[in-house]
C-alpha cells in the first residue's frame, strides 16, 4: 500500500517509516498482550500512556492499538495486535482520513517555516472536538498524543480536563519519551506501560529490512541503544560518517579540528540539512558519554563534573535553537568550541582527553 507523505510528522527520520504505515512491532510482546487482555476483558481503560525511550516503538504501538479498537480486521501475522494492512480502517489511518482518530503533534510555524518546539493549547483543544461528537461510525473515538511530553503547560491543563471526565467510547493514547515531565495529574489518570530498549542484534536486524548495509546497521545499531527508530535514522542520515567526523573533531581538539569544523558548520546549517543537524547533537553527546564510561571503566576518570556539564550544556542549546529559533551555524559553532574548551581545560586523563 502506498501512502502519501503528509507535513505532520516533525520528529520522522529520513528514509523511516511513519508509525501510521507500520504493521509491524518488535520486541513489545508483553505491552501488547496487556491491551489484548483489556479488550478481551471488556474493560478498556480510557487512558494509556505508553512511556520509554525515543525511538523504540511507542508511536507504532499507538497505532496498532488505534486500529483493534476502531475494529480494524486482526491478521496475527503481523504480531498479537497486528491488523489485515488491507484492511478498510487501516488504510484511512494510514492516509490520516479517518474521522474518529485525532494525532496532535508539534505544529508546523508557517512563518518561520519550521516546527514548533511544544504542542500548544490550540492543539490541544481539538480533542474536545473529536470527543464531543459522535462517533462517526458508531464506535470508539482515538486521541493520539505523540509526544505527550511535548505539551505545553496550557495544553497539559486542557488535556487533562478531558481525562478527569472522560466521554464513553474515548480513548486517550500518550506516547512519552519522559513521562516525568508530565504533570502527576496526567500520569496518575493513565494506565500505564512501559517499553524497553531491544537487544542490539535485533535493532541491527530492524536497519537492515529497511535497506541499510551490514556495516552501517551493525555502528548504528551500537550507537542507538536498543532503539530501533534511532538506529534507521543514524543509517539513514549517514550516521557512520558523522559519527567519525564527531570522534575526530573531539579527538583532535581546537588545534586540529578547525577546518572540519567549518565544514560541519557549512553543511549542517542548510534547511535540508535538519534531520543531520538533529543527529549531530545526539551524537556529539553520545561521543562525551563514550569518553566518560571508557575511562570510568580504567578507573582514570577525574575532574568529570565539567563533562557533564557539557553534555547539558549541548543538549540546552539544541533544544534552544528549535524552541527559540536561533540560528543553526551558531549554534553549531558553540557546541562544537565549548567542546573543544572543556577538552583542553578538563582531560580526562592526563595525556588523552578522550581516554
Amino acid at each position: 500500500m502506498s501512502v502519501p507523505d503528509y507535513p505532520d510528522e516533525p520528529d520522522r527520520a529520513p528514509n523511516c517509516p511513519a508509525p501510521r504505515e507500520s504493521f509491524d512491532l518488535y520486541g513489545h510482546e508483553h505491552a501488547e498482550q496487556a491491551f489484548v487482555d483489556a479488550m478481551h476483558s471488556g474493560h478498556l481503560h480510557h487512558a494509556w500512556l505508553l512511556a520509554g525511550p525515543r525511538g523504540i516503538g511507542k508511536a507504532t504501538l499507538a497505532y496498532r492499538m488505534a486500529r483493534r479498537v476502531l475494529g480494524a480486521k486482526a491478521d496475527l501475522a503481523h504480531g498479537l495486535l497486528g491488523s489485515d494492512p488491507d484492511d478498510p480502517t487501516c488504510q484511512r489511518i494510514a492516509a490520516m482520513s479517518h474521522g474518529d482518530v485525532l494525532v496532535l503533534r508539534r505544529p508546523f510555524d508557517e512563518k518561520r517555516k519550521r516546527w514548533r518546539a511544544e504542542i500548544t493549547v490550540d492543539e490541544a483543544r481539538r480533542m474536545a472536538g473529536l470527543f464531543q461528537t459522535r462517533a462517526g461510525e458508531g464506535g470508539w473515538r482515538v486521541c493520539i498524543i505523540d509526544a505527550a511530553d511535548e505539551l505545553n503547560l496550557n495544553a497539559a491543563n486542557a488535556i487533562l480536563k478531558m481525562l478527569e471526565e472522560p466521554p464513553d467510547r474515548a480513548m486517550v493514547i500518550l506516547v512519552a519519551h519522559a513521562p516525568g515531565r508530565l504533570p502527576a495529574t496526567i500520569r496518575s489518570r493513565c494506565r500505564r506501560m512501559d517499553l524497553r530498549p531491544l537487544s542490539q542484534d535485533l535493532t541491527q536486524k530492524i536497519a537492515i529490512q529497511h535497506g541499510a548495509s551490514a556495516d552501517e546497521a551493525q555502528l548504528a545499531a551500537q550507537l542507538a541503544a536498543g532503539s530501533p527508530g534511532r538506529t534507521l535514522a543514524i543509517a539513514s542520515a549517514g550516521g557512520a560518517t558523522l559519527w567519525r567526523e564527531i570522534d575526530q573533531l573531539v579527538s583532535q581538539g581546537a588545534h586540529g579540528g578547525q577546518s572540519l569544523a567549518q565544514d560541519l558548520v557549512r553543511r549542517l546549517s542548510l534547511a535540508k540539512a535538519a534531520p543531520e543537524r538533529t543527529l549531530f547533537f545526539e551524537l556529539l553527546v553520545m561521543r562525551l558519554e563514550k569518553s566518560m564510561r571508557d575511562c570510568a571503566r580504567t578507573g582514570a576518570l577525574k575532574g568529570v563534573e565539567p563533562w557533564f556539564a557539557l553534555r547539558a550544556d549541548i543538549q540546552s542549546l539544541a533544544n534552544d535553537m528549535d524552541r527559540l529559533y536561533l540560528d543553526p551555524g551558531q549554534v553549531l559553532f558553540s557546541a562544537i568550541q565549548n567542546t573543544w574548551r572543556t577538552v583542553a581545560a578538563h582531560p580526562l586523563t592526563k595525556g588523552d582527553a578522550s581516554c
